[in-house]
């Protein structure tokens, strides 16, 4: 049973609905002012971006600038794979405390429901020499002697030592979520981030989840157009959503957003210039789509993945499958 008073509902309340992605950022210096200026409050995080530290940089710029106060940002990252055993999981928060120079997060999740084998890193050592962190050798490296409950346990004790004012998931279906929630955890997942657009609507993930309780938060809203192959299928270049955006005079990445907010989700998107900044974060101003409009943007779903994990790790561990 579903308390009255979910995760998800809390969570919601004070949570921005939009945030920013730091996936692949390049100049974080430049552009998380930017964007503070423009109105984000969410900054999303991970240690395998391998851009932590320049991110904890300009965090500390727009801190010592006076632009907002600690408690006016809700930062989130995420728990690496080396370290999902129980005693590993409060390394990975604190070095990527270290790197982002902050004394806790608003919100932490597991990246990927998947461990690999320990790699021994020092906490207090701002940045990565390399990326040993992200390296599954083609899966070999995937330790399945991990369950996600272990790790979980960790989670909720870097959260009872004040490091993460909340605890989450990502990339997480449903039979794993039926798994962990069956062990009755002291503290549910408050959020699951998933890869979720138009071409992949995670309907059924999204429905289960708001039933428990859980917030689903979608990353790559606009289809990742900085990160897709050159074969893969442009989502802000589909007709249907290119004549809604024309009929409300907006644009295909706003008709998008207005989609995934309408569903009671909250989004990541990645943007660097100050345009598309603006041009993301004004859909919080925009009326919601017309019920017509949701309904044909729901008919594009291929359930096609941009982010697939098979191709990194092979028959090791596949998730969605």
């Amino acid at each position: 049973m579903v308390p009255s008073s979910s995760c998800a509902s809390v969570i919601s309340e004070i949570m921005p609905k939009m945030g920013l992605g730091t996936y692949l950022l390049q100049n974080p210096a430049e552009v998380i002012p930017r964007a503070i200026e423009l109105g984000y409050r969410r900054i999303d995080c991970a240690p395998v971006y391998f851009n932590e530290d320049k991110v904890g940089d300009a965090i500390k710029q727009v801190l010592d600038s006076n632009l907002v106060k600690r408690d006016d940002l809700f930062v989130v990252s995420k728990l690496a794979s080396p370290f999902h055993r129980r005693e590993h999981v409060s390394i990975g928060l604190k070095k990527t405390l270290t790197d982002l120079r902050l004394e806790y997060l608003d919100l932490y999740l597991v990246h990927w429901p998947v461990a690999f084998e320990y790699v021994d890193i020092d906490p207090k050592v701002r940045g990565y020499q390399n990326e040993d962190i992200d390296d599954s050798r083609g899966g070999a490296a995937i330790d399945p002697t991990v369950s996600l409950w272990e790790t979980w346990l960790g989670m909720q004790d870097v959260k009872d030592q004040g490091l993460a004012r909340h605890i989450g998931l990502s990339n997480v279906p449903v039979a794993l979520l039926r798994e962990l929630l069956a062990r009755s955890p002291k503290v549910r997942p408050s959020v699951n981030q998933v890869e979720l657009h138009p071409y992949l609507s995670q309907s059924s993930l999204l429905q289960y989840c708001q039933h428990q309780g859980i917030h689903v938060q979608a990353y790559s809203p606009l289809g990742t157009p900085g990160y897709k192959e050159e074969n893969e299928a442009a989502l802000l270049d589909d007709e249907v959503l290119k004549s809604i955006a024309e009929k409300h005079q907006s644009t295909s990445a706003q008709v998008a957003l207005q989609w995934a907010l309408s569903r009671n989700t909250s989004v990541v998107c990645k943007a660097t210039s100050s345009a598309h900044l603006k041009e993301n974060i004004d859909v919080l101003n925009l009326q919601q789509l017309e019920a017509e409009d949701e309904k044909k943007i729901d008919l594009l779903d291929r359930k096609y993945r941009y982010f697939r994990p098979d191709d990194w790790w092979g028959h090791h561990a596949p998730v969605f499958d």
